[in-house]
């Protein structure tokens, strides 16, 4: 394996770094938990997408589920995180890393009773932001449009091993 074709030609450089201070705030807030933008897919030029995702004690996330087009990696910031790896929920502490290629099962929740907080690296860098803010209304879709929602956002769900 090589390196990737060159992207950038020039021969000095460019000042084009983007910042996200710490502390900034929220870019979503759910029921015990939020979600923060740290590169959004669009704005790297669709190579990743990381987010930080924060869940409250005892949050439960999604289920059993694969993607078709994209990879999702989790690192843990703080806590434990329950993660799916296809045949079983195991504990994922501060530290651990977990990478799920394409089509790999996967999903994750927080059991504990202390916050957990990771971030979510997608590649490439499909726009998720939708995906995520759509969560909220789920429960204001019909059958028919929840599924296609998942389906055109590359989520599908499977029954656990």
């Amino acid at each position: 394996m090589s390196y990737p074709e060159p992207k950038y030609f020039g021969e000095t450089g460019e000042i084009t770094a983007a910042t996200r201070p710490n502390g900034s705030p929220a870019d979503i807030l759910f029921d015990n938990g939020s979600a923060d933008y740290l590169a959004k897919g669009a704005a790297t030029g669709g190579e990743f997408g990381l987010y930080r995702w924060n869940m409250g004690p005892k949050k439960g996330g999604p289920g059993a589920h694969f993607h078709k087009t994209i990879s999702e990696s989790f690192y843990i910031l703080e806590g434990t995180v329950t993660i799916y790896n296809g045949s079983e929920w195991a504990p994922a502490s501060k530290g651990d890393f977990v990478y799920v290629p394409q089509g790999g099962l996967h999903g994750f929740r927080n059991d504990t009773d202390e916050p957990a907080s990771m971030l979510l690296l997608f590649t490439p860098g499909a726009v998720r932001e939708p995906y995520f803010e759509g969560l909220a209304t789920l429960g204001e879709m019909t059958e028919e449009e929840r599924a296609a929602f998942f389906i055109e956002h590359d989520n599908y769900w499977v029954e656990e091993a």
